[in-house]
C-alpha cells in the first residue's frame, strides 16, 4: 500500500497548516513551501474545502484557513476524502484478485501491517502530531 500523490500532498497541506492553525496561507506561499505545482495545489485546495477541512477567502489579502478544528480532523478523514480509504485494502503486491478466499503469498502477513495502519489513521488526528519533528518541506 502507498499513499497517491495526491494523498501524500493533502496531508502535507494539512500538517503544515496546522503548525499555526489559526493563520491564513496565501496559496502563493504553500506553493513555495512545500513544492507543489499551483495548477494541483489550487485543485486540492478546491478538494480539501469541498471535504470541509478548509475554506477559502477571496481578494487581495485572501487566502486559506482551516473550516474546522485541528482536534477534529483525523488522518482517515483527509485520505478517505481525497482517494477513499480503499487504498489499504488492496493487495501490497498489486494483485486485483488477491482476497481471503484467493491470497497472495504475502496477504496474511499484510493483513496485520494493513489492520494497525487502519487504526492509526483513524484515531490519529492533525492535533495529535508532533510539529517539532516536522522538517522544513
Amino acid at each position: 500500500m502507498k499513499l497517491s500523490k495526491t494523498s501524500e500532498y493533502a496531508l502535507r497541506i494539512l500538517i503544515y497548516m496546522a503548525k499555526e492553525p489559526s493563520s491564513l496561507y496565501s496559496a502563493k506561499k504553500l506553493i513555495e513551501e512545500l513544492k507543489i505545482s499551483d495548477k494541483y495545489l489550487r485543485r486540492l485546495m478546491t478538494d480539501l474545502s469541498k471535504a470541509g477541512f478548509i475554506e477559502s477567502t477571496q481578494g487581495r489579502d485572501g487566502g486559506y484557513k482551516f473550516a474546522k478544528s485541528i482536534v477534529d480532523i483525523y488522518l482517515f478523514d483527509i485520505v478517505d476524502a481525497i482517494d477513499g480509504m480503499d487504498e489499504l485494502n488492496d493487495c501490497v503486491l498489486g494483485f486485483e484478485t488477491c482476497s481471503c478466499e484467493n491470497p497472495c503469498a504475502m496477504h496474511d502477513s499484510w493483513l496485520n501491517v494493513r489492520n494497525e495502519l487502519s487504526n492509526m489513521f483513524h484515531t490519529t488526528k492533525l492535533s495529535n502530531l508532533d510539529f517539532d519533528k516536522i522538517l522544513k518541506y
